[in-house]
């Protein structure tokens, strides 16, 4: 991260809760208690309450069984010393969803993991919740921030229009507008072109992934509608067509 950057803790917290795609994973030993650390795959539900599918015959898993109680350390994944990278270390409580929740957490995680496909449908498998209490954040020397869960998770009051158009709305972008979305990650977000797809949205942002990398687009103001949404991107559109190559 650069160090001259300017930090907004809540806005760097749900950056990385929508684009981290790996994780460190801390579950409880039931006997000892011992600490045992895992590397997992992460997707996000809409708020940013991170998403796990996880097999029953894992370790991690019938630890979480026993006691939900987990910690999962987030990072940047940048170039670099990682440990000038911004990273996030979230506490909370690991649930297996259910109902709408179940279905929610599917679509969210599989849209960041196609590749998952096949393992979400085994019987030992299902997907996990956490529960966030807290974020420890540490975004460089001498940035660190505790957060609350109303801090940093996303405002969905309101927007349940959004979330249910939200398989609609990945669906167009990414059968329609590729360009557009490379045109976001390259002139507005600094990356490089790609196979740029969206992988889903709320009220904040935008989240794109190409391959290994992922990027969170952030909006301007917070959107609740669909319609509002269209203004939104096409807003954004038009601002990076306006912007010099880089």
């Amino acid at each position: 991260m650069d160090p001259s950057a300017t930090v907004k803790p809540a806005r760097l917290t749900r950056s990385l809760l929508g684009r981290s795609r790996q994780g460190a994973l801390a579950t409880l030993m039931p006997e000892s208690g011992d600490p045992y650390c895992s590397l997992v795959n992460v997707g996000s539900m809409p708020d940013g309450s991170p998403v796990l599918l996880i097999s029953r015959l894992a370790i991690h898993t019938r630890n979480i069984l026993n006691d939900p109680r987990v910690s999962l350390m987030l990072d940047e994944r940048a170039p670099g010393d990682p440990l000038e990278g911004a990273r996030i270390m979230l506490a909370g409580t690991a649930e297996e969803t259910q109902g709408d929740d179940a279905g929610l957490a599917r679509r969210r995680y599989l849209a960041a993991h196609p590749s998952a496909e096949d393992f979400a449908g085994f019987k030992d498998f299902s997907f996990f919740k956490i529960v966030p209490k807290g974020v420890h954040l540490v975004a460089g020397f001498g940035r660190i921030v505790d957060l609350e869960p109303r801090d940093f998770l996303t405002d969905l009051s309101g927007a349940e229009a959004l979330v249910e158009a939200e398989p609609d709305i990945v669906a167009h972008m990414n059968a329609d507008h590729m360009d557009t979305m490379n045109l976001y990650a390259v002139k507005l977000l600094g990356a490089s072109e790609g196979a740029w797809r969206c992988t889903g949205c709320d009220p904040e942002g935008l989240d794109l992934q190409d391959d290994g990398r992922t990027l969170r687009l952030d909006f301007p103001q917070r959107i609740v509608t669909p319609a509002a949404l269209r203004q939104a991107l096409k807003a954004l559109a038009d601002r990076a067509k306006a912007l010099p190559s880089p």
